[in-house]
């Protein structure tokens, strides 16, 4: 009988712990916001409505200052940084503007979360000869990444995160010359010679991210730059069951993340997805980069990532 008893008494325990154990978790996943994908994608499509953004277009114009009102309707904490630079791959003088928005400024760690929002001014990737001097829509190659950080940023503002965020649109970064790298991401090159806040601990670009066939492996780069936090970032998303993440290094890629390092030495990776939409077929840089490509799983993926680093890890 008392074997029983005492039988009994580990089951009822083990009970006990199990269910302690899963009420913990399902705390912390309360306290975790959820990312709504289909917001994000509408952010997308608003963005592509607009036509092409690249530098000095009716489009660029127009959509910044809807950006600019989007922003700061969120935050009084929006710093927006004006500069003039010379579009490489049109030789044209262009006027760039960053957007800068903060979130618990008095924190002592911060994380920069950065996209661009221009798009290209040829689709010289394109296979049709006629239609490579018009510019790109840019649904992937542009506001996939300004969709998640919109859609981040609305969460943000009302769920104030332990650590310190800056939210950064960088302008200028597609309108390099294909074969010299450093011709691309000049405005994040600005940012960084020029750092209108404090400096960030640690920072993550986001680009690219709104391919209908997204796989996101390892970018060689940012492995160099911070090995640990990229095997920190792609673990969680394992751990969260993302597919699209995998742990394959593969790559170089010359993106936001350089000059932020180069210059600024902040340790930055870029989470991107550079075959669009796969090895075989190429819509980057071309009049097929729409928003019929894209799609919001995709940008849920990347966007369940960033919350659930922001919300739900120790940051150091």
């Amino acid at each position: 009988m008392w074997q029983l008893e005492d039988k009994m008494k580990k089951i009822f325990f083990l009970v006990l712990f199990l269910f302690s154990c899963n009420a913990e978790k399902s705390k912390q996943s309360l306290n975790i916001p959820v990312f709504d994908s289909n917001q994000a994608f509408a952010y997308l499509e608003k963005q592509c409505e607009f036509g092409p953004r690249n530098p000095g277009s009716n489009g660029a114009i127009d959509f910044s200052n809807y950006l600019n009102d989007f922003l700061s309707d969120l935050s009084e904490n929006l710093i927006i940084q004006e500069f003039v630079y010379t579009e490489p791959i049109t030789n044209t003088e262009r006027d760039g503007k960053n957007f800068i928005i903060q979130f618990n400024q008095e924190a002592n760690y911060r994380l920069l979360i950065g996209a661009h929002w221009d798009t290209r001014s040829l689709s010289d990737q394109d296979e049709s000869l006629d239609k490579q001097s018009l510019p790109v829509l840019g649904a992937n190659d542009g506001a996939s990444g300004t969709a998640v950080l919109m859609q981040l940023s609305q969460i943000l503002s009302v769920n104030n995160p332990d650590i310190g965020i800056d939210i950064v649109f960088f302008d200028a970064e597609d309108g390099g010359i294909v074969g010299q790298p450093e011709t691309f991401a000049l405005g994040s090159r600005f940012f960084a010679e020029n750092l209108p806040i404090e400096k960030p601990d640690f920072a993550i670009i986001v680009d690219m991210v709104g391919d209908k066939n997204l796989t996101i492996p390892i970018e060689r780069i940012s492995y160099n730059i911070a090995p640990d936090k990229v095997k920190e970032i792609w673990s969680l998303a394992e751990n969260l069951s993302l597919p699209a993440f995998k742990k394959t290094i593969e790559s170089e890629i010359y993106d936001d993340h350089v000059p932020l390092w180069e210059i600024a030495q902040i340790p930055a990776i870029d989470i991107i997805d550079f075959q669009y939409p796969n090895m075989f077929y190429n819509y980057w840089h071309t009049q097929y980069d729409t928003p019929e490509n894209c799609s919001p799983q995709s940008l849920g993926q990347v966007g369940t990532l960033l919350v659930n680093y922001i919300y739900g890890q120790t940051h150091k």
